[in-house]
């Protein structure tokens, strides 16, 4: 783990991107009302505790900062590589966990797609930033 090779202002900008990607795909006018539906909450949420948009930003950071480490390992340094490099670290390891997780919790396959495609987006985002910002 070189610090020194990490694109510090595209990890930044990853963040940032996540946090866009997760009001978007979240927002009630697409993925939010089944997603709740699915976690098996009915009516308004009320406001989310302000700790947890913390902790989606450092989990945000650890995320773009190791997907820069994969990155830098790899050699791999284009767009198209860093997408690559995003699918298959979605595919092999986020995609896998967060269904088991999501089965054993009792919310089925909806809730698992509803997540691991906000999951999918932000990781293909992250590879292609990381990849294609030198």
């Amino acid at each position: 783990m070189d610090l020194g090779s990490v694109n510090w202002l595209a990890v930044v900008a990853c963040v940032v991107v996540a946090m866009i990607s997760g009001f978007v795909w979240y927002h009630p006018k697409v993925f939010f009302p089944a997603w709740w539906a699915g976690i098996g909450k009915s009516g308004e949420p009320g406001n989310p505790n302000p700790v947890i948009y913390v902790y989606t930003i450092i989990a945000a950071f650890i995320q773009a900062l190791f997907m820069s480490f994969i990155l830098a390992t790899m050699g791999s340094n284009t767009l198209a590589s860093g997408v690559t490099a995003g699918f298959m670290v979605w595919l092999g390891f986020v995609a896998p966990t967060n269904l088991v997780n999501k089965l054993f919790a009792g919310h089925g396959f909806k809730v698992w797609a509803i997540e691991a495609g906000n999951h999918l987006v932000n990781f293909l985002l992250f590879g292609a930033i990381l990849g294609a910002w030198q």
